[in-house]
């Protein structure tokens, strides 16, 4: 049942922090709006100051819902209810007048590229949980900005929610407060809302202090009013709508109708022994070492990676016909388990001051734990898992949970490209596509062109993983690493990519396929992977150089046999690594093409139908 209106509805809950007169009035609206609906107790319009913060984190402590880490500056690690540890797609939908405009029908089954809702459903869903559904809490208005303030590719929203964990969060992942609301008088913001569910007084009792609603969370996305709602979920990328909410679902709408590009990519500049510098965007799955790539320590002397971002890229083109990119977040929310001084020793140079630790282990001493941190425990020191339990090595359960996570300033990372803010962006002139494959697809390949690549980045394949709700090692479709993120119709955004090559004087970057999960017979990996990868990078910038050699496969170009450089590196099976089997590849093209056939349907751009058809040719001459 829906919580019955209070007689007073429309008495305006106190302002505690700012001022609401001195908004604009469709901000104001907002507010106001909202807070009728919701009922807060009282209104916080945040500054994102220090002071600020401070008392944010008190509240929380207060609360039970961080705690500080003794053995870190300014690190608190906070515990969910077990029930709330991930995005859920399955509770994750786009509300559009036709099914159509959010996915492609597909011919059998459910479309595994999205979730519609009708507005009347969303409406009936709202309504159920909207009205009272912040009472006894304060409501915290966040003005932010993806993207550096002032930048041309940049965008402005306002998240409305009654969780201090947002506020905290949400000043790390943007640019947040005063500056932000600024940057607002200049018109159109995406207006967010967020209630993790549980007004005051509770009806039942708190899970670990973490207040949610899993029975009716629900995370709905309305493009054509530039708005997101997010009820029962605290879950950052639940609540964080700034993240894949907006600058993925909504902003990949904002790009088509205004001609750019928002994508689930890292940004890395690269710089060669001669000082030459490129930048690349590359989309890959979750936990397929996409942040360790973004924050790589080259192996290869003399060359010297920076990073942009880790996971989000918007791009446009410029007037001279470059693909500029910016990083639209502030921050990075990076999965904990596998992250150590071997797989990335920068990001373990990054995340511990002024870090939020989510439902990772916690060490007796006052520090963090998770599966693959490889280090060894102090003697003496125990641990308390994730659940908030004692824990040995013997629980057979991991001590951190496997989407745990860091919440972190980017600005902390020693690797930080120098322009890494910088309002026009950086220009891209290579795109990596990748995915965990064990079996079949070589370490990289180049795409033949264009369309070719864009044929590539829909056909990718991974095998799936924790970040979300699925279980298991099976291999997914994940057309460009924007399965669970698309914000409008997959055939339609393949139109949209095809369309950027008819861009007067456009530049188009190289597109590439890598692979670094490639197994042997014995299970092994075929290739050392992490800094080694920069092996790669390193014939990709000399392919775009014009420099380095390649040969044509069915697939695309490989390198020539001495053009990738092994220099100093034992045992490497180039044979294994590169090889094309005709048997795999078949069975490859057949997946690939049923899954256009079914999931993407009568909306399959023709140029892709093209690519289908050319590939499958190549490959029955192997």
């Amino acid at each position: 049942m829906p919580p019955q209106l209070k007689a007073e509805v429309n008495v305006m809950p106190k302002v505690v922090q700012g001022d609401l007169q001195s908004l604009p009035p469709e901000a104001r609206n907002f507010i106001e709006s909202n807070a009728k609906l919701c009922q807060p107790e009282s209104i916080h319009i945040c500054d994102g100051s220090e002071e600020e913060n401070k008392k944010i984190l008190d509240i929380m402590v207060e609360q039970g819902m961080i705690k500080k880490l003794s053995k870190y500056e300014n690190c608190w690690l906070a515990l969910t209810d077990p029930r709330d540890v991930a995005r859920i797609e399955s509770k994750t939908v786009i509300i559009t007048q036709e099914q159509r405009d959010t996915i492609p029908i597909p011919k059998t089954g459910s479309s595994q590229l999205g979730r519609w809702m009708s507005e009347e459903d969303f409406e009936k869903a709202f309504n159920t949980r909207f009205p009272g559904c912040m009472q006894g809490r304060t409501m915290y208005v966040i003005p932010f900005s993806m993207g550096p303030i002032g930048s041309p590719l940049s965008k402005t929203g306002i998240e409305l929610t009654d969780s201090p964990y947002v506020v905290a969060s949400m000043r790390i992942m943007t640019r947040m407060g005063t500056a932000a609301l600024k940057a607002l008088s200049n018109g159109e913001f995406v207006k967010c809302l967020h209630s993790v569910g549980c007004p005051l007084p509770l009806k039942e009792p708190l899970i670990n202090n973490w207040p949610c609603n899993p029975e009716l969370t629900l995370i709905a996305h309305l493009p054509d009013r530039r708005e997101i709602i997010s009820f029962g979920s605290g879950y950052g990328g639940n609540s964080l709508l700034g993240k894949k909410c907006f600058a993925l679902r909504i902003a990949s709408r904002i790009a088509k109708e205004e001609g750019w590009l928002a994508e689930h990519m890292l940004i890395l500049g690269i710089t060669n022994p001669e000082g030459e510098k490129k930048y690349f965007a590359a989309a890959f799955p979750s936990a397929c070492g996409k942040t360790n790539l973004a924050m790589m320590n080259p192996s290869l002397p003399g060359w010297k990676i920076e990073c942009v971002g880790d996971d989000i890229a918007w791009m446009k083109f410029d007037e001279q016909g470059n693909l500029r990119a910016i990083n639209p977040e502030n921050g990075f929310f990076g999965v904990a388990p596998g992250t150590s001084v071997k797989t990335n020793p920068n990001a373990i140079k990054t995340i511990f001051k002024n870090t939020i630790f989510t439902n990772v282990a916690e060490t007796s001493d006052g520090g963090v734990y998770w599966e693959g941190i490889d280090e060894p425990l102090p003697t003496g020191v125990t641990l308390t898992s994730w659940k908030n339990k004692e824990w040995t090595p013997d629980n057979g359960e991991p001590c951190a949970h496997p989407n745990s996570r860091f919440c972190t300033p980017a600005s902390q990372c020693p690797i930080m490209d120098p322009a890494w803010e910088s309002p026009e962006g950086v220009p891209i002139e290579g795109i990596i596509f990748g995915g965990r494959r064990p079996a079949g697809v070589p370490l990289v390949y180049e795409a033949f062109n264009w369309q070719h690549g864009v044929f590539i980045g829909a056909a990718m394949r991974s095998e799936a993983t924790a970040a979300a709700e699925h279980r298991g090692k099976i291999i997914m479709h994940d057309p460009f690493a924007m399965r669970p993120f698309f914000g409008y119709n997959f055939g339609k955004y393949l139109a949209h990519w095809l369309s950027m090559a008819h861009r007067p004087a456009a530049k188009l970057p190289k597109i590439f396929h890598v692979n670094w999960f490639r197994k042997d017979s014995q299970g092994k990996f075929l290739w050392p992977g992490y800094g080694e990868n920069s092996r790669v990078l390193e014939w990709m910038f000399n392919r775009i150089e014009g420099k380095a050699s390649a040969k044509p496969t069915a697939i695309g170009y490989i390198p020539a046999d001495t053009a990738l450089n092994l220099k100093g590196l034992e045992d490497v099976n180039l044979t294994e690594l590169f090889d094309i089997s005709k048997e795999f590849w078949e069975k490859e093209v057949e997946e690939i093409k049923q899954y256009f056939e079914v999931q993407v349907n009568a909306d399959l751009p023709y140029e892709i139908e093209r690519e289908m058809l050319a590939l499958e040719m190549r490959v029955k001459q192997l």
